[in-house]
This record gives structure tokens, C-alpha cells and sequence, in this order.
């Protein structure tokens, strides 16, 4: 049965852009909206770590309605961080090996994220390749889980502020034009599979794999 919300009927690609200054460091405000609208804002905009960046190239949308959501089991002690306040980190272990980080957006109360799905890698680059153990630069932060290595995010961030740190959330440099945007299904899940709520940067190469179509289009 297809799951149906407010904001998903809306077409998030032509969605208006939050309005913050280049390199501010997003406020609450950004992340209290629909948890799709924020995902398709979150392209272009940049994460920090201990030194370490990376442009915002990929994210997917995660709301409680529907049951890819960790949330959707409801308020446990596990997803207890999703209900909390907007601009939250939300990290999580997938499947026992790989650090997720995660946005928690929408009002308190609500269980919604963006997951963080890949970085384009701006600063730090060589210590991103010591920890990723790759050479090529489009391979250290392809992934949720390649990109939380390369930037050192481990599970002891979970709960913490991404307005204050230590991992935090920045506007994107402003350039001529706006990137567009390739919306499709999440990937990696078999629930909910029909939800366009997968947003990357079209035909940037640093976007994990399988692609959505269009992507190069």
C-alpha cells in the first residue's frame, strides 16, 4: 500500500530554497519544515567536522508515517533522538559496522531525518584518504557510511547539536545558478520503496551508487 503525507504531495524539486547567507551555519528554523523540503535544501550545503568538509551532494528523507523510518516503531530509547528537537544529529550503527548521520527535522514531538547519503570532500582531503584507505577522491565520501569514516563522526555524536557542534551543518558558497537537483526511491530499503524522497546532485560524481535516472540528463 503506498504511503501517503502532506508534504510528500508537494514536488520537492520545485521546492524554494531556505534563505540563509553563504557559510552561515543553519538554524533550527531550517530544519523545523517538512522533512522532504529539507533534504532537497540540504544539497549544496556543507558538513564540518574537527577540520574536516564536505559538500552535500545526496540526501533521503526518513518521516515516522512510514515504515523505512526508524521512528515508525515509535519512541524508544533508540530512536528517542528523532523525536527531540530540530537540527539534531541523529547517528546511528547500520548494520553493526558503518556510522549513519542523520538531520532530525520537523516540529518536537514528530520522528523525521535526512540522512546524509554523500559528500563532494572540500577540506581535509588527504586525511580523508588515510582513513578511507582510497586514492580517488570521488570514493571517500560516495556513501552514508564512507562519509562519516572519512570525516571521523562516530556514534558518540548522536544527540548532539549540528548548530553548535562538534559536527555542524553550514549554507553552501552562492553560485551562479542553482544545482539541479535529480529526485528518486530510497535506496538500500524494502519498505516504502515507491517514496521520491532521494535527492542528489545531478551528474556530480561523488553521488552514491545505484543513480537515479536522469541523473546525467
Amino acid at each position: 500500500m503506498a504511503v501517503t503525507v502532506a508534504s510528500a504531495a508537494v514536488a520537492p524539486n520545485r521546492l524554494p530554497r531556505a534563505r540563509v547567507r553563504a557559510r552561515e551555519i543553519l538554524p533550527a528554523a531550517f530544519y523545523a519544515r517538512p522533512v522532504p523540503r529539507v533534504a532537497r535544501d540540504l544539497i549544496g550545503c556543507v558538513v564540518e567536522h574537527e577540520g574536516l568538509a564536505g559538500t552535500i551532494v545526496e540526501t533521503e528523507a526518513y518521516h515516522e508515517c512510514e515504515p523505512a523510518c526508524h521512528a515508525f516503531a515509535g519512541l524508544t530509547p533508540r530512536t528517542r533522538t528523532l523525536f527531540d528537537e530540530p537540527g539534531l544529529a541523529y547517528v546511528y550503527r547500520s548494520y553493526g559496522i558503518h556510522a549513519l548521520l542523520n538531520a532530525v527535522c520537523e516540529p518536537s514531538g514528530v520522528g523525521a531525518a535526512v540522512l546524509i547519503r554523500a559528500l563532494e570532500p572540500l577540506t581535509g582531503i588527504e586525511e580523508m584518504r588515510e582513513r578511507r584507505a582510497r586514492a580517488r577522491e570521488e570514493d571517500l565520501c560516495s556513501g552514508p557510511g564512507k562519509l562519516t569514516q572519512a570525516l571521523g563522526i562516530e556514534l558518540a555524536r548522536n544527540g548532539t547539536s549540528l548548530l553548535d557542534g562538534p559536527v555542524t551543518i553550514r549554507a553552501g558558497e552562492a553560485r551562479r545558478g542553482e544545482t539541479r537537483v535529480v529526485v528518486g526511491t530510497r535506496i538500500g530499503i524494502t519498505k516504502a520503496v515507491e517514496l521520491r524522497w532521494r535527492f542528489c546532485a545531478a551528474g556530480n560524481p561523488h553521488v552514491s551508487r545505484p543513480r537515479p535516472a536522469a541523473f546525467a540528463g
